[in-house]
């Protein structure tokens, strides 16, 4: 157990790679309490994400989410989230428990006339079951990713939220937070293998989902990031303009995956050289990929650096090691 934002989590039950290749074989649960929620309500609530969230809420129906950046003035990336359309007059939006107060705070100094941003996390348990047998495991109905229904599981009302930081097949399911032990209880008994912190964070690197506070900041931007397309750049939004001006000139550095090719594990904050460009660059993230069986990582490398097959250098503890940019995802399922 560590603490994290004010949370006691669990890094490990089992074990790291056993919990990881239950994901990747069969179905692991994951307690991500911790996230926080917030509901923005109102006539105008729409409005108000509209002009302060990236990506389009106008290609979301009712029983849709969809996947965003809450941006600065100056294009960074306050947090990145997850808006959730229950109506037209309603979203609930999943944030980063590390980003809590500071997405509620910039949500709220900005409400506008007929919308109310309230801040219930408290309310809420969430509970991530992922894994290629996850829907079968937990006998829910098929569904579109990035889609949402009420459902129940043994007698336990949830909100079925098709959506994961895996990269597999799988559910985020919210409920009362008064019913949490009991979804977790029914979830172990339906076999799913129970997964910590450790596991999580190898699970989302293989796949290239950042995390925030490594590879995406309030100093790094959208497009540099790889994220432009959750940037809808024909509207207005907070940074917009800023991110539009990055794009159109083309941004100076790349986050870039890439895999080791010597034995190592890079780790955050290492330095990154690539043969033949004077200029460096830094791993946000690293670690051992339980399904390659190699380091992996991700990292700002110059522009010029950054498609793949590039040649790297990871200084690891004052050795120079060899590494090579990959596309994203870097672990892709054999069909």
């Amino acid at each position: 157990m560590v603490p994290f934002a004010g949370w006691e989590m669990p890094v490990q039950y089992e074990g790291v790679i056993p919990e990881h290749r239950a994901v990747r074989t069969d179905c692991g649960v994951f307690d991500v309490s911790h996230m926080g929620e917030f509901h923005v309500e109102g006539p105008n609530a729409h409005e108000l994400l509209q002009s302060l969230l990236s990506n389009d809420l106008d290609k979301l129906g009712e029983g849709d989410a969809q996947y965003t950046l809450l941006t600065n003035d100056h294009g960074g990336i306050v947090d990145d989230l997850i808006a959730y359309r229950i109506d037209p007059h309603h979203y609930l939006l999943v944030v980063n428990a590390g980003n809590r107060d500071a997405a509620y705070a910039w949500l709220k100094e900005r409400e506008i006339r007929g919308s109310e941003v309230r801040d219930a996390s408290d309310e809420y348990a969430l509970v991530a079951v992922q894994g290629p047998k996850s829907i079968e495991r937990l006998g829910l109905p098929e569904a579109k990713p990035f889609t949402h229904a009420m459902g129940e599981i043994d007698g336990v009302e949830v909100m079925v939220n098709r959506t994961g930081y895996t990269g597999e097949l799988g559910v985020e399911l919210m409920c009362p937070a008064e019913d949490a032990v009991e979804l977790w209880d029914a979830v172990i008994a339906r076999g799913a293998v129970p997964c910590g912190l450790g596991a999580r964070d190898t699970l989302r690197l293989e796949v290239c989902y950042p995390l925030h506070g490594n590879d995406i900041t309030q100093e790094t931007d959208a497009i540099s990031a790889g994220l432009g397309w959750t940037c809808a750049l024909g509207k207005e939004f907070s940074g917009a303009a800023e991110l539009r001006a990055i794009k159109e000139a083309g941004p100076t550095r790349k986050l870039v995956a890439f895999v080791m090719e010597e034995k190592a594990i890079p780790r955050q904050g290492m330095a990154i050289t690539a043969v033949g460009d004077s200029a460096g660059g830094e791993v946000t993230s690293g670690t051992h990929s339980p399904m390659l069986d190699k380091g992996i990582g991700m990292g700002y490398v110059p522009a010029a650096s950054a498609a793949p097959g590039t040649e790297l250098r990871i200084d690891v503890r004052g050795n120079e090691r060899r590494a090579t940019v990959v596309p994203k995802p870097i672990y892709k399922r054999e069909e």
